[in-house]
């Protein structure tokens, strides 16, 4: 590996870090899973509330921020990125909903998205809600959700502060803007569902916490409520819960949803099992629901493998991988709900079937291949009648390029639906589909971004895996670039719970790309990119598939000549940073930097935390002998050796981080700065403001994209070109 960042570093001088990393000290404490004893040598960082802990983490990060703010590309960067997030408006999550047009919408001047709402496409537009104004607090607030009434004449607003995700709702009238007393608290996720009449609605609301509850249970028995527009929040009733619906078989880490769609006699119960994709739904009449007095009756459990749905009426669209790896779309009658005997209204094909909406002229399936979207149109029909010889019309809808679909919406009252559509380098914009003229037309609430990205080009290949397996990769690059193997290249591997790293646009990117850097995205097994079967050779068991993958991407890298282990920096988000930790301590001679952003890097302790548990149908749990198996052999922390010659590691973690605590990455800084024998810096990066994710503003996220560029740069400059 190459030398350590101090000192004359080839082509320009660097300035050695004034401050000192402190020592963490080692007290080892032993587990033992099944006759196999763990040491765990940094447990004590765990007790985030403890002053060592903070003392520690403050010189940490004041370190890692004087090494940083000294690389010599630092500041031309963090212009160039800000430059290029303040060149365009962002626009998203667009409904309709009677008249009215509801989106986010992000501008130059803003930090983070606001609401915005217009009456009809030509209507004047009205700023709905500032975060920061309903949080009425000091500090920074971000909405993390809306949800318009089905008459567009209230809309709910979830806000957060400070870059957590629990929040609060607030109802706002979306003719003048005004906000009504309702706030209701303890809302993490709230799918807020409205009855049309614009009296009440379902959400979900996480269980209010006793003066002698352990903190482990905040995210447990997770409920619906029935709330009625100016009541007193305490006295909604709870609908659907596990101690009022004992039938559905669920347990504590089980989160319970309602919802409603207009003109539907009924209301659907939806039952998700931690972060597990298979759900169990239920049907009550819509009557007794609004009384507070739901009769539920199960008609779709986990062993039928159903992901989503959408329901018209009296009739319910599923998707379903059962037999079908890339899923199927089946239909029955809610009237008598019974699985068994639906109708296939799509059979499963080469597309991956992603979701499935319901507007008023058909069903609408968003499906994908080879991280291409694809957009189909199942027309309404009497699907009683079918027989295997009359099968139901399914027509595609033409999109205006090859991209993915980052945003789609129908809404039961119109035809037609409302969707974001751009590429790696073809930058989104908001199209209207209409059925009747079959055309997609441009509604031009995004202005086009004017990112010049002509000199970009990218390429969608595959990797040989380690057991022969092609690894789908996508990479970006600048179309006159040379692979001699000397450019710098960041590559993102993620491969949990059955997600896709479709393809996106982000004018940022920009400024990596005209450095030389190479971009690519390794859609490792884990993910959902090729199917359910993708998703299962990437998990419990056999996560290592998805590490394994990863590690072929970089070599198809190397050999190609796009980079070199010198050059080349790999990045893992999240639940990727099992994967980019698995990388890091099988192959540290493959990477010059390894970048874990809020990742987890302790796979055994998970549980230890609030979200730890509604994790395991994931990863596995400790509390059983294959779950041990599987958490041990991908936790990184674990895996760390001393005396190996480590790359240089960037660990990344916002302090009100709610998905993975932060004490994940502390315990892996300490572990490799201490287990190192290179010279290559170890680096904790805090943001006291942040949670989950690279930040919630735009300076935020601007600044982590210019360190970890600058870094990349900086480490692959420490090798002389040829």
């Amino acid at each position: 590996m190459a030398a350590g960042f101090v000192g004359v570093v080839i082509g320009f001088p660097v300035q050695a870090a004034t401050l000192s990393q402190p020592v963490a000290p080692v007290r080892p404490v032993t587990d033992t899973y099944f006759g196999t004893p763990v040491v765990d040598p940094y447990r004590w960082m765990e007790n985030l509330k403890s002053p060592e802990v903070q003392s520690w983490m403050k010189a940490q990060n004041d370190y890692t921020r004087d090494y940083l703010d000294k690389l010599p590309e630092r500041d031309a960067l963090i212009k160039r990125v800000e430059s290029l997030d303040n060149a365009s408006v962002r626009v998203g999550g667009v409904q309709l909903c009677g008249s009215r047009y509801f989106y986010f919408k992000l501008t130059p001047k803003d930090q983070t998205p606001l609401l915005y709402a217009r009456d009809g496409l030509s209507g004047e537009e009205r700023l709905l809600a500032d975060p920061q104004v309903l949080g009425g607090g000091k500090g920074r607030f971000t909405i993390s959700e809306f949800y318009p009434s089905p008459d567009g004449k209230l809309v709910a607003v979830e806000i957060a502060a400070g870059g957590s995700e629990e929040g609060v709702i607030r109802i706002i009238n979306a003719a003048n803007g005004h906000s009504l007393a309702d706030t209701i608290d303890r809302i993490w996720g709230a799918s807020v569902s409205w009855d049309p009449g614009d009296k009440f609605f379902y959400y979900t609301r996480l269980q209010k916490l006793g003066p002698n509850d352990s903190p482990l249970n905040k995210e447990l028995d997770e409920s619906s409520y029935l709330h009625h527009v100016g009541d007193n929040p305490d006295k909604d009733v709870v609908v659907l819960s596990r101690k009022t619906a004992p039938a559905l078989g669920m347990v504590p880490t089980d989160s319970a949803y309602v919802s409603i769609t207009p003109g539907s006699p009924y209301v659907l119960g939806l039952v998700s099992h931690g972060v597990k994709n298979e759900l169990t739904l239920a049907v009550a009449p819509a009557d007794a629901a609004a009384k507070g007095a739901p009769v539920w009756t199960k008609f779709v459990d986990v062993d039928d493998d159903v992901t989503g749905g959408a329901v018209m009426g009296h009739e319910m669209w599923l998707q379903s991988h059962k037999d079908a790896p890339r899923f199927k779309v089946l239909h029955l009658d809610l009237d008598h709900p019974d699985i068994t005997k639906a109708d296939v209204a799509l059979p499963p094909s080469d597309l991956v079937v992603q979701g499935i909406s319901t507007a008023k002229d058909g069903v609408y399936v968003e499906a994908e291949q080879g991280g291409i979207s694809h957009l189909l149109r199942i027309p309404f029909n009497p699907f009683k009648v079918l027989t295997p010889a009359k099968t139901t019309p399914v027509s595609e809808v033409a999109l205006p390029f090859s991209g993915s679909i980052e945003g789609f919406s129908t809404d039961i009252q119109h035809d037609g639906a409302l969707m974001r559509l751009a590429g790696w380098t073809e930058a989104p914009q908001w199209y209207a589909y209409s059925p009747s003229a079959d055309k997609l037309t441009n509604i031009h609430l995004e202005p086009l971004n004017p990112t010049d990205f002509s000199g970009i080009t990218s390429v969608e290949v595959t990797a040989p895996g380690a057991d022969g397996t092609p690894v789908p990769l996508s990479i970006i690059y600048k179309k006159d670039l040379k692979m001699d193997g000397q450019n710098p290249c960041l590559m993102e591997g993620y491969g949990s719970y059955g997600i896709s790293l479709d393809p996106n646009f982000d004018a940022t990117r920009l400024a990596l790309l005209e450095k030389g850097i190479v971009i690519a995205y390794a859609h490792v097994r884990g993910g959902g990119e090729n199917g359910e079967d993708w998703h299962l050779a990437g998990q419990k068991l056999t996560k290592q598939n998805t590490i394994s993958d990863f590690i072929a991407c970089a070599e198809y890298l190397n050999k190609q000549g796009y980079t070199s282990p010198a050059k080349l920096a790999g990045r893992g988000t999240s639940a990727g940073g099992i994967t980019i930790g698995g990388a890091l301590t099988q192959r540290p001679d493959l990477f010059t930097l390894c970048i874990v952003n809020v990742g987890v890097e302790d796979t055994l302790r998970m549980e230890a935390g609030p979200n730890g548990a509604v994790n395991t149908p994931e990863f596995g749990s400790v509390k059983d002998a294959d779950g041990f198996k599987a958490l041990e052999a991908m936790d990184a922390y674990q895996h760390v050796k001393d005396g190996t010659a480590y790359p240089a590691v960037l660990l990344i973690t916002g302090a009100n981080d709610p998905r993975v605590d932060p004490w994940q990455l502390f315990k892996m800084t300490a572990r490799l700065q201490a287990a190192s024998s290179s010279k290559n810096p170890i680096l904790l990066r805090i943001d006291y403001d942040a949670g989950h994710g690279m930040g919630s503003s735009k300076t935020q996220r601007d600044l982590i994209t210019a360190d970890q560029a600058a870094l990349l740069l900086a480490r692959a400059a420490l090798v002389p070109t040829k």
